[in-house]
């Protein structure tokens, strides 16, 4: 996915920039990058690829060069940012965090309606999302103009930092408010960031959330809203089921208290006889202490992940190499699973490759029984609006893969969503059995949305319900009936 920071101040501003920044790596596996805006107007920018070390490691360097009071970084999934763009509306550096999913067509657009050249200071050979939003801003007649035009143009989601060369710093959040962006201040400096758990230790006090598709641009002393937040809001749920850090709080709700939450949810709706409770690392530990706090039982830790030199961001890109290292990274404590019946929290199933191994790992170690409780509902739609999932097909899911070969294509999905059909019992009972768990059981929709505490027209569930508000037509299709062109796409 990828996650971002930005800074402006009456100080240099470089410090906080390079921690904020590294303080997202958890969000992405690929690139890192800086960018600050000197004070002859042009900017030191440097971005290293970081699959194989750390953003902190890879920047010293750049951070004892760079000196500026105002810049962003990014920790990128996609193509290499920050970018740095000349056009009419003169220099700017931008990066993005998002999924565009319409973007072959906006780039034939651009290419072929607009007849234009634009320069581009990157070493890329790809053209990529963030060059694709620089280039729609780049035909409006203003910064403001063209990231509202991105806005409306784009299918998918996009939130967006730029620094343009007399100073200025704005911050939009997607439209659908799918990424959040927070805001914060001390003395002298505003900061605008996705992981809010970067602030104390860099000294900011929380100010507010953007809203989504708002504009602001920020001053070492405020923010001036330009645009306006809309009304409707699908800020993604799996910030907080997983991908969000313990830490960070979204629209005021903590990360860590809602997975203690969801955790007690579990223990409440599917209690099971345990001697612990036990969590996948990292974020299923979370949970768990929720579920046993919750059931009354001791919480233990049998799985331990091996941090120093294989931290969640150094992921290969390629789906053999990731199961290797992911089985590499958790180390059994043999005298906390045999002959003992546990009780496992993990955040969620995709395609149920891991937790196998895993299962089967406890068994070899005398593990007497294996239950399984998902912190959130089966997956059965891939996501569309955030790039969280590698998943390349529908059918790396390993719901749809149970749904195809019970049913073949053009299934009734809906009977595989509501929790209380027998369609949906027998796919967790598939799981359950190919996965040889003694039991599994999966968050319930309801439950989850509660944990979290935001209204439920106010978050997107779309890859667990198929329904999300900003694809709705005009008829309230929420493209759930096999019929729909929008339904079951293969391809993310």
């Amino acid at each position: 996915m990828g996650g971002f920071c930005g800074v402006i101040s009456k100080e240099d501003c470089v410090n906080d920039l390079f921690f904020g920044t590294d303080y997202h790596s958890h969000l992405g596996t690929h690139r890192g990058g800086m960018a600050v805006l000197k004070a002859d107007g042009t900017f030191h920018r440097s971005i290293h690829n970081i699959q194989n070390s750390p953003f902190r490691s890879k920047f010293e360097n750049d951070v004892l060069r760079f000196a500026g009071n105002v810049g962003i970084g990014v920790i990128s999934d996609t193509d290499p940012q920050p970018l740095v763009m000349c056009s009419k509306l003169g220099t700017f550096a931008i990066v993005t965090v998002g999924l565009i999913s319409n973007i072959d067509e906006i780039k034939k657009e651009l290419f072929e309606k607009n007849n234009f050249q634009l320069q581009y200071s990157t070493t890329s050979g790809m053209v990529g999302p963030t060059e694709v939003v620089s280039a729609l801003i780049a035909t409006q007649d203003s910064i403001i103009d063209g990231i509202k035009y991105v806005q409306q143009r784009i299918t998918g989601s996009c939130s967006i930092l730029i620094v343009d060369e007399s100073g200025r710093l704005y911050a939009a959040r997607d439209r659908w408010g799918r990424t959040p962006i927070i805001l914060g201040k001390k003395d002298g400096s505003m900061i605008a960031l996705m992981e809010s758990c970067a602030m104390p230790n860099l000294g900011y006090e929380y100010v507010r959330d953007l809203g989504p598709g708002e504009v602001v641009e920020l001053t070492p002393e405020c923010d001036i809203t330009l645009v306006k937040p809309g009304d409707k809001m699908a800020i993604c749920s799996f910030f907080w089921v997983y991908y969000g850090y313990p830490a960070s709080s979204y629209e005021g709700r903590n990360v860590e208290m809602t997975r203690y939450r969801c955790g007690s949810a579990l223990a409440k709706r599917t209690p099971t006889s345990a001697d612990a409770a036990c969590g996948i690392p990292d974020s299923g530990t979370s949970h768990a202490l929720g579920y046993a706090h919750e059931a009354g039982i001791k919480f233990a830790r049998p799985f331990v992940k091996y941090t120093p030199t294989w931290a969640r961001s150094f992921m290969p890109q390629d789906q053999r190499s990731r199961e290797h290292v992911a089985s590499m990274k958790l180390i059994p404590i043999p005298g906390l699973i045999k002959d003992k019946s546990l009780v496992f929290c993990d955040d969620s199933i995709v395609r149920g490759t891991q937790l196998g191994k895993q299962a089967a790992k406890l068994y070899s170690l005398g593990c007497r029984e294996t239950h399984m409780r998902i912190a959130c509902p089966p997956l059965v739609f891939p996501c569309q609006f955030i790039n969280f999932s590698r998943s390349k097909s529908v059918y790396d899911l390993i719901t749809r893969r149970y749904i195809r070969g019970h049913e073949g294509e053009g299934a009734d999905l809906q009977k595989y969503i509501d929790p209380d059909t027998e369609s949906y019992a027998k796919m967790v009972d598939f799981i359950r059995e190919k996965l040889n768990l003694t039991s599994l059981a999966f968050q319930r929709i309801d439950d989850l949305i509660k944990a979290i505490g935001l209204p439920a027209d106010k978050v997107c569930t779309y890859c667990w319900t198929g329904r999300d508000v900003s694809i709705q037509g005009d008829n309230g299709c929420t493209h759930m009936c096999a019929s729909c062109p929008h339904a079951a796409q293969n391809v993310i």
